[in-house]
């Protein structure tokens, strides 16, 4: 209950922030802060994100990463609710599936997409969100041809999309972003969170630093007919110098991180 009580503190400080702004747009490598009534979560969403946050079946070293991953304040930018069908692209151990989860509510529908080439390792833990939460379903295929039983409100991609440009995934990213374009309603969010890598340095750093430069990814994205929304700077850190492996101790889990919104026109 404790626990319960103040993740609904936080996330209601969270409602009080969105007030003010929560989007940058990023044109030519500089940033401006822009207002968006859209990203704003409504008061009742509110209360859903606090109540997953707080949800006691969330593993507590899952827990244990909220300060540093700020679940709150990325659902209310993807702009969650209630009966959303939502793809979570390599869920891994359910982070923000179980958060996900709660949200959209019976209604709603969360696929966990587990690529064919890691499925033999990541079939498991899919597997088992899917027997603990019923609105979970694992789906299985690959990237560049993801589809789904129905079309969806939002894919999400966290720390994932760098990795597809390793040659080892055999990955077509440009078809893979257009198979999410196809996959999304109308309207439809595509919500993608990577490591930043170095200006100019584009997809050079992928497999080294498993960074990739977020402008060089927003235009991919865009290519494929996406519209760019904006930027939510929750998991931005502007000490990290883009110089080291993201699993690297000095930075791990404090990396400079964007986060962007990217639309399917309709």
């Amino acid at each position: 209950m404790i626990r319960r009580l103040a993740a609904g503190a936080a996330v209601l400080a969270l409602a009080t922030g969105l007030s003010a702004c929560i989007i940058v747009s990023s044109e030519g490598g500089s940033r401006t802060v822009v207002t968006s009534d859209a990203a704003m979560a409504t008061p009742s969403n509110t209360a859903l994100y606090a109540d997953a946050v707080a949800d006691p079946r969330r593993p507590a070293e899952e827990v244990a990463r909220d300060a540093l991953r700020h679940p709150a304040e990325i659902m209310a930018f993807a702009q969650l609710a209630p009966g959303d069908k939502v793809a979570d692209i390599r869920p891994g151990a359910g982070y923000f599936t179980r958060l996900f989860s709660d949200v959209v509510g019976p209604t709603g529908r969360v696929y966990a997409f587990v690529p064919e080439r890691t499925m033999a390792r990541e079939n498991a833990g899919a597997d088992a969100l899917a027997a603990a939460y019923p609105n979970v379903t694992r789906v299985n295929g690959l990237l560049d041809s993801m589809s789904f039983a129905e079309p969806l409100d939002m894919i999400f991609m966290s720390q994932e999309y760098h990795d597809f440009h390793i040659p080892g995934f055999n990955t077509d990213v440009a078809r893979m972003n257009a198979a999410a374009f196809a996959a999304l309603k109308p309207g439809g969010r595509y919500i993608l969170i990577d490591h930043q890598a170095a200006p100019g340095t584009g997809i050079s750093a992928v497999q080294t630093l498993h960074r990739i430069e977020g402008d060089y990814l927003k235009r991919e994205v865009q290519a494929a007919g996406f519209v760019y929304e904006g930027e939510s700077t929750a998991v931005a850190n502007p000490a990290d110098d883009h110089s080291l492996n993201v699993f690297d101790e000095k930075i791990r889990g404090r990396t400079d991180q964007f986060v962007y919104r990217f639309r399917k026109p309709g």
